[in-house]
């Protein structure tokens, strides 16, 4: 969903979080996910790596920030589009290749 059309006060479907369509809902109840609420205090960094063991696919590092997008808004910050989390999650993935 976009980002600016999120109610925080109807959050029933993992397509009413921002950033989320129906393929990364797919993708979301892959790794076990049913409502937005199980999101709370959820790993994105974990969550991506799943998601790639998971299917056998390195999946597109965008995935990524959608992930933190999501877990950031699910621990309270306002929604924000998928891509102002670019430059935290080129950080986090070069300190991981450190």
């Amino acid at each position: 969903m976009n980002p600016e059309k999120v109610n925080r006060q109807r959050l029933e479907k993992l397509t009413d979080l921002p950033n989320i369509g129906p393929a990364s809902a797919k993708d979301l109840v892959l790794l076990g996910y049913s409502s937005p609420h199980q999101l709370v205090a959820a790993d994105p960094l974990q969550m991506y790596r799943d998601l790639c063991n998971k299917t056998g696919v390195r999946h597109d590092p965008c995935v990524l920030d959608v992930f933190i997008s999501i877990t950031r808004f699910m621990d309270g910050e306002a929604p924000k589009s998928w891509w102002q989390f670019t430059e935290e999650r080129k950080k986090i993935l070069s300190s991981e290749e450190s």
